[in-house]
């Protein structure tokens, strides 16, 4: 089996898809804050979120999955190990510091990226047939970050996990509000969109051990 190696810009909702994707095999590597990055290399991602069939919460953490899932700083990536980037941030979050030196280098790269974004990333919308794009730019925080971004490299999911961080909890604990399925739009080359076709496959094929049961995870 082939295996990609992801990169997630953002480890709160990022964390249910990367551990999908570690328990699909593939290797994640999320991007966050020092002291998120520190407590989920030591402890795990830990995701907690409903299954259709289950009448509690299945909880997993990313330490006992296939594939390893990382977390690092912005200053920590080498942009040219990864197949895949996910936008899993707040939009306002992409002209921080740091943040938007990453995304630059990212566009600049030409890998190829799948928001997760709150909203749809500005060079998405150019992908829209008779869309015009300039009067929209005001709607994002600085327009600028994504200047350097070729529209077919990007993808829009369309999830609605109504996720969050409990706060009786630390903060490497995601509670996911309904069962959730990642829809994602096919990006414009037939090889890109392959990535995402065997993401899909992979996670479709997982059983996880759930106290002697083989749990579906939705992808």
């Amino acid at each position: 089996m082939s295996t990609f190696n992801v990169l997630i810009l953002g480890a709160s909702y990022g964390s249910l898809l990367g551990t999908k994707l570690a328990l699909a095999g593939h290797m994640v590597n999320m991007v966050c804050l020092p002291d998120e990055a520190e407590l989920i290399n030591t402890e795990g991602a830990r995701v907690r979120l409903p299954v259709r069939g289950l009448d509690e919460p299945l909880e997993i953490n990313s330490q006992f999955v296939q594939g390893p899932l990382t977390a690092t700083t912005t200053d920590g990536v080498d942009i040219s190990a990864y197949d895949l980037v996910a936008l899993a941030m707040q939009e306002p979050q992409y002209r921080s510091q740091g943040v938007r030196e990453l995304l630059d280098a990212v566009a600049t790269a030409k890998i190829p990226c799948m928001s997760i974004m709150n909203m749809p990333p500005l060079p998405y919308l150019a992908r829209i047939p008779n869309l015009e794009t300039g009067s929209l730019s005001k709607c994002y925080t600085d327009p600028t970050v994504w200047e350097n971004f070729d529209p077919a490299l990007i993808t829009l999911c369309s999830p609605d996990p109504q996720a969050f961080r409990p706060p009786e909890e630390k903060i490497n604990m995601l509670q996911v509000g309904l069962p959730t399925n990642f829809k994602v739009a096919r990006f414009d080359s037939d090889q890109h969109t392959a990535i995402l076709q065997k993401i899909e496959a992979d996670i479709e094929a997982i059983r996880y051990d759930f106290k002697g049961r083989k749990i579906e995870v939705l992808t």
